[in-house]
């Protein structure tokens, strides 16, 4: 396997789980899902981050339950690292090159993550 297969090969991996986390929050009805593509940007903390917000910390928590058994289900893949569970105003799901920030509503408001990382390419996904 030459080095372009494999760099195409991890990149399709990738796509495939950046589908499944969408599908699976399309699924839990979360609101304003956007995907930034951070692939061009220096020192990124990852390639992608997929952004949404529910409207109340038990959907922040259902979304991220979504994720985590849709992605094992079809990828047997199964995050490095969850937090924010406790107070569910931002939980945070990390599978090293897809970082997924689920908010409260007022919480998504406050720390304006899509602007933080304005130069990203910044794709729409699901209903507004």
């Amino acid at each position: 396997m030459t080095s372009q297969t494999t760099i195409s090969t991890v990149q399709n991996d990738i796509e495939q789980l950046n589908h499944h986390i969408i599908e699976a929050l399309e699924d839990g009805k979360a609101k304003q899902i956007v995907k930034l593509d951070l692939t061009k940007l220096e020192d990124s903390p990852a390639r992608y981050f997929i952004i949404c917000h529910a409207d109340s910390t038990t959907a922040v928590n259902a979304l991220a339950d979504n994720i985590i058994k849709d992605v094992e289900e079809k990828t047997g893949d199964r995050p490095s690292h969850v937090e924010g569970r406790g107070n569910a105003t931002w939980v945070l799901v990390d599978y090293f090159d897809t970082v997924i920030h689920i908010f409260y509503r007022t919480t998504r408001e406050y720390y304006k993550l899509e602007t933080l990382w304005g130069d990203a390419e910044i794709s729409q996904h699901g209903e507004e």
